[in-house]
């Protein structure tokens, strides 16, 4: 899983790297989020999960909340970053996040732990994470176009 979770950032960086400023800004259908809105999701997304994965793999046992995606993304400002902004954010969250996991016991990657009002675990975390970002770089591709 580390490995795939390591080669994110660079599929991210390559996918964006012809996306020009204006582009950015675009939305594929009326009150869909725009690209930003979709790249700073993603990084509310590594974010949130990073946390999940730092609190369970410590033996918390407090229930830990979702979060409202909608909300968080009408109220982040995202279309005032830029994509690139974006972009590096997400990959200092993924590099805090690795670092995390690249020094877990493999009875932290079995800990469990509640969030959202479901049990998770550790390894399960690091797969959520993965799998939110494959699908928010499909839909990228093929709703926004993007490196296509």
């Amino acid at each position: 899983m580390l490995p795939v979770l390591r080669g994110q950032t660079d599929q991210m960086r390559r996918l964006l790297a012809a996306l020009s400023p204006e582009r950015e800004t675009f939305r594929y259908a009326a009150g869909k989020w725009s690209i930003r809105e979709m790249l700073g999701h993603i990084g509310d997304g590594e974010r949130v999960f990073g946390y999940r994965a730092l609190c369970v793999s410590r033996g918390d046992q407090a229930s830990l909340p979702g979060f409202d995606q909608d909300d968080y993304v009408a109220t982040a400002g995202f279309d005032a970053w830029t994509a690139a902004d974006l972009v590096e954010d997400f990959a200092r969250l993924r590099a805090s996040n690795l670092a995390l996991l690249d020094h877990l016991t493999p009875a932290q990657w079995s800990q469990a732990g509640i969030a959202n009002g479901n049990r998770v675990t550790v390894r399960a975390l690091a797969f959520v994470m993965a799998g939110h970002f494959r699908h928010h770089l499909g839909v990228l591709r093929d709703r926004y176009s993007v490196g296509s």
